[in-house]
Protein backbone atom coordinates (compact mmCIF):
# COMPACT_ATOMS: atom_id res chain seq x y z
CA UNK A 1 0.00 0.00 0.00
CA UNK A 2 2.80 2.41 0.87
CA UNK A 3 4.61 1.55 -2.37
CA UNK A 4 1.51 2.41 -4.38
CA UNK A 5 1.18 5.71 -2.55
CA UNK A 6 4.83 6.54 -3.22
CA UNK A 7 4.37 5.59 -6.89
CA UNK A 8 1.29 7.79 -7.23
CA UNK A 9 3.08 10.73 -5.58
CA UNK A 10 6.08 10.25 -7.86
CA UNK A 11 3.84 10.23 -10.94
CA UNK A 12 2.08 13.38 -9.77
CA UNK A 13 5.41 15.07 -9.19
CA UNK A 14 6.46 14.21 -12.75
CA UNK A 15 3.13 15.22 -14.25
CA UNK A 16 3.30 18.82 -13.02
CA UNK A 17 6.43 19.70 -15.03
CA UNK A 18 5.00 18.00 -18.10
CA UNK A 19 1.88 20.14 -17.91
CA UNK A 20 4.03 23.23 -17.47
CA UNK A 21 6.01 22.35 -20.59
CA UNK A 22 2.82 22.03 -22.61
CA UNK A 23 1.92 25.59 -21.62
CA UNK A 24 5.02 27.01 -23.32
CA UNK A 25 3.47 28.71 -26.33
CA UNK A 26 6.44 30.32 -28.03
CA UNK A 27 5.39 28.87 -31.37
CA UNK A 28 1.88 27.89 -32.34
CA UNK A 29 1.23 24.35 -33.51
CA UNK A 30 0.86 25.65 -37.07
CA UNK A 31 4.25 27.36 -36.81
CA UNK A 32 5.83 24.19 -35.44
CA UNK A 33 4.42 22.25 -38.39
CA UNK A 34 5.79 24.85 -40.81
CA UNK A 35 9.25 24.51 -39.26
CA UNK A 36 9.10 20.72 -39.58
CA UNK A 37 8.21 21.02 -43.26
CA UNK A 38 10.85 23.69 -43.96
CA UNK A 39 13.62 21.84 -42.08
CA UNK A 40 14.65 20.12 -45.34
CA UNK A 41 15.72 23.43 -46.90
CA UNK A 42 17.80 25.28 -44.28
CA UNK A 43 17.51 28.74 -45.85
CA UNK A 44 13.71 28.38 -45.95
CA UNK A 45 13.71 27.26 -42.33
CA UNK A 46 15.81 30.23 -41.24
CA UNK A 47 13.60 32.66 -43.15
CA UNK A 48 10.56 31.10 -41.51
CA UNK A 49 11.90 32.21 -38.12
CA UNK A 50 12.29 35.71 -39.59
CA UNK A 51 8.62 35.56 -40.56
CA UNK A 52 7.62 34.48 -37.04
CA UNK A 53 9.61 37.34 -35.51
CA UNK A 54 7.99 39.79 -37.90
CA UNK A 55 4.59 38.49 -36.82
CA UNK A 56 5.45 39.03 -33.15
CA UNK A 57 6.61 42.59 -33.79
CA UNK A 58 3.44 43.26 -35.77
CA UNK A 59 1.38 41.98 -32.83
CA UNK A 60 3.34 44.32 -30.54
CA UNK A 61 2.67 47.21 -32.88
CA UNK A 62 -1.04 46.34 -32.97
CA UNK A 63 -1.22 46.37 -29.16
CA UNK A 64 -0.16 50.01 -29.11
CA UNK A 65 -1.91 51.15 -32.31
CA UNK A 66 -5.32 50.72 -30.69
CA UNK A 67 -6.75 52.26 -27.53
CA UNK A 68 -5.29 50.85 -24.34
CA UNK A 69 -6.99 47.79 -22.98
CA UNK A 70 -6.54 46.01 -19.66
CA UNK A 71 -3.67 43.54 -19.63
CA UNK A 72 -1.75 45.24 -22.43
CA UNK A 73 1.49 45.31 -20.44
CA UNK A 74 1.26 41.59 -19.67
CA UNK A 75 0.50 40.85 -23.34
CA UNK A 76 3.52 42.97 -24.29
CA UNK A 77 5.67 41.07 -21.81
CA UNK A 78 4.49 37.73 -23.20
CA UNK A 79 5.06 38.75 -26.84
CA UNK A 80 8.54 40.06 -26.08
CA UNK A 81 9.32 36.84 -24.24
CA UNK A 82 8.14 34.83 -27.27
CA UNK A 83 10.19 37.11 -29.49
CA UNK A 84 13.35 36.50 -27.43
CA UNK A 85 12.76 32.76 -27.44
CA UNK A 86 12.30 32.66 -31.23
CA UNK A 87 15.40 34.84 -31.65
CA UNK A 88 17.38 32.34 -29.59
CA UNK A 89 15.98 29.46 -31.68
CA UNK A 90 17.00 31.25 -34.88
CA UNK A 91 20.47 31.79 -33.45
CA UNK A 92 20.69 28.10 -32.49
CA UNK A 93 19.74 27.11 -36.04
CA UNK A 94 22.43 29.35 -37.50
CA UNK A 95 24.96 27.90 -35.07
CA UNK A 96 23.90 24.42 -36.13
CA UNK A 97 24.04 25.07 -39.88
CA UNK A 98 27.30 27.06 -39.89
CA UNK A 99 29.81 24.27 -39.21
CA UNK A 100 28.12 22.10 -41.85
CA UNK A 101 28.70 24.81 -44.49
CA UNK A 102 25.03 24.99 -45.39
CA UNK A 103 24.57 27.77 -47.97
CA UNK A 104 22.65 30.53 -46.22
CA UNK A 105 24.26 33.40 -48.14
CA UNK A 106 20.92 34.66 -49.52
CA UNK A 107 19.15 34.47 -46.15
CA UNK A 108 21.81 36.12 -43.98
CA UNK A 109 21.46 39.67 -45.42
CA UNK A 110 17.70 39.41 -44.93
CA UNK A 111 18.26 38.49 -41.30
CA UNK A 112 20.63 41.42 -40.78
CA UNK A 113 18.10 43.83 -42.31
CA UNK A 114 15.34 42.37 -40.15
CA UNK A 115 17.46 42.75 -37.00
CA UNK A 116 17.61 46.51 -37.57
CA UNK A 117 13.83 46.60 -37.98
CA UNK A 118 13.25 44.50 -34.85
CA UNK A 119 15.60 46.66 -32.78
CA UNK A 120 13.68 49.74 -33.85
CA UNK A 121 10.34 48.11 -33.06
CA UNK A 122 11.40 46.96 -29.60
CA UNK A 123 12.96 50.31 -28.74
CA UNK A 124 9.81 52.13 -29.90
CA UNK A 125 7.73 50.53 -27.16
CA UNK A 126 6.95 52.85 -24.25
CA UNK A 127 8.97 52.29 -21.10
CA UNK A 128 7.20 50.13 -18.54
CA UNK A 129 8.52 48.12 -15.60
CA UNK A 130 6.19 45.21 -16.50
CA UNK A 131 8.35 44.28 -19.49
CA UNK A 132 11.57 46.32 -19.14
CA UNK A 133 13.73 43.33 -18.21
CA UNK A 134 12.18 41.11 -20.89
CA UNK A 135 12.78 43.81 -23.52
CA UNK A 136 16.39 44.18 -22.36
CA UNK A 137 16.92 40.42 -22.73
CA UNK A 138 15.29 40.43 -26.18
CA UNK A 139 17.55 43.29 -27.29
CA UNK A 140 20.58 41.36 -26.01
CA UNK A 141 19.41 38.32 -27.97
CA UNK A 142 19.19 40.50 -31.07
CA UNK A 143 22.68 41.85 -30.45
CA UNK A 144 24.02 38.30 -30.16
CA UNK A 145 22.11 37.27 -33.28
CA UNK A 146 23.61 40.20 -35.20
CA UNK A 147 27.13 39.23 -34.13
CA UNK A 148 26.71 35.56 -35.03
CA UNK A 149 24.96 36.36 -38.33
CA UNK A 150 27.66 38.83 -39.34
CA UNK A 151 30.37 36.30 -38.49
CA UNK A 152 28.54 33.50 -40.32
CA UNK A 153 28.12 35.71 -43.40
CA UNK A 154 31.87 36.36 -43.47
CA UNK A 155 32.64 32.68 -42.87
CA UNK A 156 30.26 31.60 -45.63
CA UNK A 157 31.64 34.12 -48.10
CA UNK A 158 35.15 32.78 -47.51
CA UNK A 159 34.08 29.13 -47.54
CA UNK A 160 32.07 29.31 -50.74
CA UNK A 161 34.75 31.37 -52.46
CA UNK A 162 37.22 28.55 -51.74
CA UNK A 163 34.64 25.80 -52.38
CA UNK A 164 32.19 26.92 -55.08
CA UNK A 165 28.86 25.08 -54.79
CA UNK A 166 27.85 22.60 -57.43
CA UNK A 167 31.38 21.50 -58.25
CA UNK A 168 31.52 18.57 -55.86
CA UNK A 169 29.37 15.54 -55.22
CA UNK A 170 28.80 16.60 -51.62
CA UNK A 171 27.02 19.85 -52.52
CA UNK A 172 25.27 21.00 -49.36
CA UNK A 173 22.77 23.44 -50.81
CA UNK A 174 19.87 21.02 -50.92
CA UNK A 175 17.99 19.12 -48.26
CA UNK A 176 20.02 18.08 -45.26
CA UNK A 177 19.67 15.84 -42.29
CA UNK A 178 21.24 17.29 -39.17
CA UNK A 179 20.61 15.27 -36.01
CA UNK A 180 18.53 17.13 -33.42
Amino acid sequence: MIRRLVLVLALLALAAPLCAQQGDSTLTQTEIDQVREARYIPSDCVLLFVKFLDLRTQELHDLYAHPRRPGREQDTHDLIQQFASITDELSDNLDEYGPHHIDLRKALPKILTAIDRWNTDLNALPDNDAYALTRKLALESLRDLRESTTQLAADQAAWFKAHPPGKSSDDKNGPIDIPR
